[in-house]
């Protein structure tokens, strides 16, 4: 921690997040990083709004449409409002906390601040970091072996189409600025985009779904909506239901290291207002349209509930983009964690030298290598989602982003209706970050054990996994 504090300005809470003072060290952060052999500030608002579409715009959109299954229409909507609410507002508290320590590089040293400069909380925020991002990338690599297998028809062991995802996730990942993979997340989101689009035309072409969670259409009855949750369905699935649209909502844990890349981050608010927009479209409408001719036969994710072999394919086989792309994101944040704390200010750090390339190397191929160890060993990754956001989008995406605002209010927390009125919004937020881990995290524990209950999945098996 001490590079950290000795870049540190005295900046005094409470003051003026937009001020001069903190123009001028970003403007001071931007010209060290330019004399540097590998420039790490560099994108443009631009660049940061492709790469945060890249990152959002993913496989999990195709999970919505089970929760509505879930929880029906009223409850589904409400909660999908709130949450691209409370992602709006907590992202921008976030970048106004940002703008008064720009030095912040990323979420861990974020919660260093937000705690006062606790090193327990960066070593704390540093472990969340590193288990969730990991997981995800076993996520990202269980997924691409499922797309292998449903696009060959299992042509090979499940755990042979796992490795090809880890060989290619490792070599995509090894550029080591975001520039560079902002540029792939552009055909990640225009992939992910075609596999939306091709799954709305099949589903409402088709005259009725395949399959569904209580058995082949009709086994169910006919494919029906609702409004409320249907009779007998479980407080445990509910829940689920919930943080797994709170899981697509929560991806600020990456956002300190996007915002420290760009050149101008007093710009991030434009960045974030495209990727709201587009969130709130894709987050929303396809599920909509998905639960309106799936009903009750809604999968997650939705492409298994395609009656047609040929429609799962051409559909589905798009997503083997954004699966690695958006698992190269995460892979790069996760290896320059480890990188920046193994280099420290080194020359290696930021130069184009045989031992930093080595170094960036190894990192990465042992990240992947978690992922990919994780990926096969994990009965459920669907559950194991449903405990990620549990533990980790509860600090990420609400705790933390509270605690922030107290931090740069504090002292005039009820100055004003306006003010007071933002104090118990985010006293709300606190509360929903407390009710995610504490009920939430019991919910996803609990779904996890029903699935060691039943027949497991072998670790590293051959079975067919296609969807």
């Amino acid at each position: 921690m001490n590079d950290i504090e000795k870049k540190e300005p005295d900046y005094a809470l409470g003051v003026d997040v937009d001020g001069s003072d903190s123009i001028d060290t970003i403007t001071a952060l931007v010209a060290e990083d330019h004399q540097h052999e590998i420039k790490l500030r560099t994108m443009s608002w631009h660049k940061t709004a492709f790469l945060l579409a890249g990152e959002q715009v993913c496989l999990a959109i195709m999970a919505q449409s089970w929760s509505l299954s879930v929880l029906g229409w009223v409850p589904g909507i409400i909660t999908m409002i709130l949450c691209a609410l409370i992602f709006w507002y907590t992202s921008m508290t976030m970048h106004k906390y940002i703008m008064k320590y720009p030095q912040i590089k990323d979420i861990c040293d974020f919660g260093y601040y937000i705690f006062g400069k606790s090193k327990a909380a960066w070593y704390f925020s540093a472990f969340m970091l590193l288990a969730n991002n990991i997981l995800l990338i076993g996520f990202h690599i269980l997924t691409g072996a499922k797309v292998l297998n449903t696009l060959s028809d299992h042509s090979l062991c499940t755990a042979v189409f796992s490795v090809i995802t880890t060989i290619m996730g490792i070599i995509m990942s090894m550029p080591r600025t975001l520039h560079h993979v902002s540029f792939m997340s552009m055909f990640s989101s225009a992939c992910m985009g075609i596999a939306i689009i091709l799954f709305l035309v099949f589903a409402g072409i088709e005259q009725a779904p395949l399959y569904g969670y209580k058995g082949n259409y009709p086994t169910d009855g006919l494919v029906r909506t609702y409004a409320f949750p249907r009779p007998g369905t479980t407080w445990v699935a509910c829940m689920n239901a919930v943080l797994n649209i709170t899981f697509l909502w929560v991806p600020q844990i990456l956002f300190p290291t996007f915002i420290s890349e760009m050149e101008k981050p007093q710009d991030f608010p434009k960045a974030l207002a495209v990727l709201t927009a587009i969130s709130c479209i894709l987050f929303i409408v396809p599920p909509a349209i998905g639960f309106r001719y799936l009903g009750q036969y809604s999968t997650a994710p939705a492409f298994g509930s395609l009656g047609s072999i040929a429609y799962k394919k051409a559909s589905f086989g798009f997503v083997i983009v954004p699966t690695l792309i958006i698992g190269v994101i995460y892979a790069n944040v996760t290896a320059k964690l480890i990188y920046t704390k193994t280099m420290g200010t080194s020359r290696h750090a930021h130069s184009n030298t045989a031992i930093g390339w080595g170094v960036w190397g190894l990192i990465m191929v042992g990240v992947w290598l978690l992922g990919f160890v994780f990926a096969e060993i994990i009965p459920s990754m669907g559950d194991f989602l449903s405990l990620l956001s549990a533990a980790f989008d509860s600090f990420f995406g609400f705790i933390y982003f509270a605690i922030a605002y107290w931090q740069l209010n504090r002292g005039s927390l009820f100055a004003g209706l306006g003010k007071t009125t933002l104090t118990l919004l985010n006293v709300f937020i606190f509360g929903v970050g407390l009710f995610i881990l504490g009920p939430g995290l019991y919910a996803a524990v609990e779904a996890i054990i029903d699935d060691y209950s039943t027949a497991v999945t072998p670790a590293f098996t051959c079975a067919n996994m296609a969807i």
